[in-house]
């Protein structure tokens, strides 16, 4: 059988939510064990099982992987890298920004979200459609 990737490979991997750039430090049979080089998401907080919701579960606080770790994971979650790769604490840094920047637009648009269904209820009671 011919392996997807050799020992070596610059690759782009996903694990636990987060995603990052790694190198292929040895191959299993249905995975990788990837060294970590730089991270491109910042892994998700919250309960994945239960997305959006922080009452009644347990809400989970996930680091991303730490420069150099190996991680084991699944081929079908790597994919070929081709380019440069980025400094892993500038990585980091950005891949935190930007998921805090995301989250923050969220919210933005969940409270406009929230003024215009204010706005449309008044104007239903006044209408006395509900």
């Amino acid at each position: 059988m011919n392996e997807p990737f050799k020992v070596g490979d610059l690759v782009r991997a996903s694990y636990k939510s987060g995603e990052y750039i790694g190198e292929i430090a040895e191959i299993r049979q249905t995975k990788a064990a990837v060294k970590v080089l730089a991270v491109l998401k910042q892994p998700a907080q919250g309960d994945l099982h239960h997305p959006m919701e922080t009452e009644g579960v347990f809400f989970h606080q996930r680091k991303a992987l730490h420069a150099q770790e190996i991680a084991l994971m699944h081929f079908s979650t790597i994919l070929p890298y081709r380019g440069e790769v980025p400094d892993y604490r500038t990585s980091l840094r950005d891949a935190l920004q930007k998921e805090m920047r995301q989250l923050r637009k969220m919210e933005e648009w969940a409270r406009r979200s929230i003024q215009e269904l204010e706005s449309l209820r008044s104007e239903y009671e006044s209408e006395r459609r509900i």
